[in-house]
């Protein structure tokens, strides 16, 4: 686990607020359930992270939980807290009090309720939020001269993969985001 810094702890404490405040407004929770949440601690996962943006990790020994005190903390992606990426970072917030509140599978139900979140617009950001996560981490660029896709990946293909788009054979490129 990573704990957050100062700042960080703030601006979670603020996210933290606001969401809180958006599933008041709507009617399937009640107020004894979202006053619970405000006593689950936030943290951040490792900055290196690709695949998760958020996650709830419920105490040590509990087979199936189901409430807010079995929570042990929830972590948020650090990037999700920039002005850039606070839309999204409220809707996974959301997404992991739902799992908090007792939803911990994503069935149709744990949907419903995860599709109450007001902004929709917000919820798609993830795909773009884990895109820019890969290829800050790829060492090359998988690219394809057709359609123009790229897939960041660590190491080159040497020709050996094609788009999932076009069936192109992908060429290699070096990834150099610093420059």
């Amino acid at each position: 686990m990573v704990k957050p810094s100062k700042v960080q702890s703030e601006e979670l404490a603020r996210l933290r607020d606001f969401v809180i405040e958006v599933m008041m407004a709507m009617e399937v929770w009640s107020e004894q359930q979202l006053t619970k949440l405000t006593e689950i601690d936030l943290g951040v996962l490792r900055k290196n992270a690709t695949q998760r943006h958020g996650v709830t990790r419920w105490r040590r020994g509990i087979r199936k939980p189901t409430n807010p005190e079995q929570v042990d903390v929830i972590d948020i992606h650090p990037r999700l807290l920039s002005t850039e990426w606070m839309p999204y970072a409220a809707w996974v917030l959301h997404h992991e009090f739902v799992h908090a509140l007792g939803y911990t599978a994503h069935d149709s139900t744990f949907r419903s309720l995860e599709a109450l979140w007001p902004s929709q617009e917000s919820s798609m950001m993830g795909s773009n939020f884990t895109e820019m996560l890969r290829k800050e981490r790829a060492t090359w660029l998988w690219f394809c001269t057709t359609c123009k896709k790229e897939y960041p990946r660590q190491k080159p293909g040497k020709g050996r993969y094609l788009c999932r788009i076009c069936r192109t054979v992908l060429k290699d490129v070096p990834n150099n985001p610093s420059q």
